[in-house]
C-alpha cells in the first residue's frame, strides 16, 4: 500500500497547523486535509468590500506561552488595545483603565463610577497575586465558578455588573460566569502580563503564518472526510489517503463520524459588522454594555486598533452572546441600533456590512486543564486527537494541544 504521508492531519485550524509545523520540524511527512476553502478553522479573516472581517471578534493575548514559542510576533505586526475598557451604563460612558500599565488612565479610573475605591484596590491586589502564581499552579487549584471566585475575592456587586460580568462574558461567551475559576485566573494573568492585540491584517494572519511551512501538495482544501479506518482516510468525494498515523484536529462538531465526544457542550456567538462615517469612540478600548437584558455585549472599533481593517469608513464590530441565527436579520439589526443609540445617537446612520452566526465558537469551560488527558488524545495505536476542547477554550490551548499531539506521534514512531 502506498502511503501519502507518515501523518494525515484532518483540519487546518490552529491545533492542526501547529501539529503540522512540529511534525515537519522533526522531519516527518504530513498531509493536511481541510474541509473548507482556507486555513484557520475558527480563526479566519474575510475581505468584504475592502474591509477585513474576523469571523467572530477575537483578540490575541501576547503573553500566551505557546504562541511566544511558535509565532513570529514581529511578522504579524500586532496592533494593541489599551488595557481597560469603556463602560456603557445608564449614566453614560465611563472609562476603567489600568493605571499600573498606563499612568495616564489613573484619574479617569479613580473617578470611574464602575467600581468602588475598594474594588480598585482589590483589582490591584488580584493582579499582584496572579503575577506571583505560575500557570501550573493556576491549573492545579480547586475549580469553582468565576462568579464564586470573584465573590471570595471581595469584589462588590457594582464592579461585578459594571466590569467583570460584561468583560468576562465577552471572553467566555456565557453570561452566568459559570466558567472555571482556573480559566479566569489564567485569562486575567495573560491580560495583565501582555497585550491584547490583533494582527495588522486580521486574526487570520496567525494560522496563515503557521501554514507557511506547508507546500501546496501538503495542504488540500475542500476535503470533507467521511471515514477514518486503520490509517486510511476517505473523503466524501471517494478519495482515500493512507498514512501511519491520523490526527483529528477538528472541533468536536466537525469530527469524522464515530470520533466525536458523546455529549458536546459549547457556546455560540453572533458577530455583526457595521460601517460608519465617524467612529463612535476614539479610545483604543473595548466598550462593554452593562445593561440587563441587552443584545450587544461588547463593541470594538477595529480600524482604530488596526487601520488596515477599513478603507475610508469606520469599522465597528459587535458581539452578541448566544445563537441569534433564528432571528429575522432586519429585526436583529434594528434592535441592535435601537439599543446602542442611547450612547451613540449616530448609530442610526451606521450601515450593516455582514453578520456571522458562529454555532461552535468555544467549548464549554466549566472544567478546564492545561494538559490534555492522554487517553482522550490517543484513541488507538494509530489515531490521535487534538484541539482546545481537550483543555480550555483559548488560542494557547489549541496550539499546545497540537504540539503535544505531534510530540506524542513522534514518540510513537520512535517506539514502533
Amino acid at each position: 500500500m502506498n502511503k501519502d504521508a507518515e501523518v494525515i492531519i484532518i483540519g487546518a485550524g490552529l491545533a492542526g497547523l501547529t501539529a503540522a509545523k512540529v511534525l515537519k520540524a522533526a522531519g516527518k511527512s504530513v498531509l493536511v486535509l481541510e474541509a473548507s476553502d482556507g486555513v484557520g478553522g475558527r480563526v479566519r479573516t474575510d475581505e468584504v468590500d475592502g474591509y477585513l472581517l474576523d469571523r467572530g471578534f477575537q483578540v490575541f493575548l501576547t503573553a500566551y506561552p505557546e504562541a511566544q514559542s511558535l509565532l513570529d510576533y514581529k511578522a504579524l505586526e500586532l496592533c494593541k488595545f489599551d488595557p481597560g475598557a469603556l463602560i456603557l451604563n445608564m449614566d453614560g460612558v465611563t472609562k476603567l483603565g489600568d493605571p499600573l500599565r498606563q499612568p495616564g488612565s489613573l484619574v479617569s479610573t479613580l473617578f470611574s463610577s464602575a467600581a468602588t475605591f475598594s474594588d480598585k484596590m482589590r483589582m490591584l491586589r488580584l493582579k499582584l497575586k496572579l503575577s506571583g502564581k505560575t500557570i501550573e499552579e493556576i491549573f492545579s487549584d480547586q475549580e469553582i465558578t468565576t462568579t464564586e471566585y470573584l465573590k471570595r475575592e471581595g469584589f462588590s456587586g457594582r464592579i461585578m455588573n459594571q466590569f467583570f460580568r460584561p468583560f468576562m462574558t465577552g471572553i467566555y461567551l456565557e453570561n452566568q460566569l459559570s466558567t472555571s475559576s482556573r480559566m479566569f485566573e489564567f485569562v486575567f494573568k495573560m491580560f495583565s502580563e501582555g497585550d491584547a492585540a490583533i494582527p495588522a491584517k486580521g486574526m487570520g494572519m496567525i494560522p496563515k503564518q503557521l501554514a507557511e511551512c506547508l507546500s501546496p501538495h501538503e495542504l488540500l482544501f475542500h476535503q470533507n472526510v467521511s471515514s477514518v479506518e486503520n490509517g486510511a482516510v476517505t473523503t466524501a468525494g471517494g478519495v482515500t489517503y493512507n498514512a501511519d498515523f491520523v490526527l483529528i484536529a477538528t472541533d468536536p462538531l466537525g469530527s469524522p463520524s464515530g470520533y466525536a465526544n458523546a455529549v458536546i457542550k459549547y457556546h455560540s456567538v453572533s458577530n455583526m459588522y457595521f460601517t460608519a462615517e465617524r467612529r463612535p469612540f476614539e479610545s483604543p478600548l473595548i466598550a462593554l454594555n452593562t445593561l440587563a437584558g441587552k443584545l450587544v455585549n461588547n463593541i470594538a472599533v477595529m480600524d482604530r486598533i488596526a487601520p488596515a481593517y477599513a478603507t475610508n469608513s469606520a469599522l465597528i464590530s459587535l458581539s452578541l452572546i448566544g445563537d441569534h441565527s433564528k432571528m429575522n436579520e432586519t429585526d436583529l439589526q434594528k434592535n441592535v441600533i435601537t439599543e446602542l443609540k442611547f450612547w451613540y445617537p449616530e448609530a442610526v446612520k451606521w450601515k450593516h456590512l455582514k453578520t456571522y452566526h458562529i454555532k461552535y465558537a468555544l467549548p464549554d469551560d466549566d472544567r478546564v486543564s492545561n494538559e490534555p488527558d492522554y487517553k482522550a488524545m490517543r484513541l488507538n495505536t494509530w489515531c490521535f486527537v487534538c484541539g482546545d476542547h481537550l483543555m480550555n477554550g483559548s488560542i494557547n490551548a489549541a496550539m499546545k494541544s497540537g504540539r503535544l499531539a505531534a510530540e506524542a506521534i513522534i514518540n510513537s514512531m520512535r517506539n514502533d
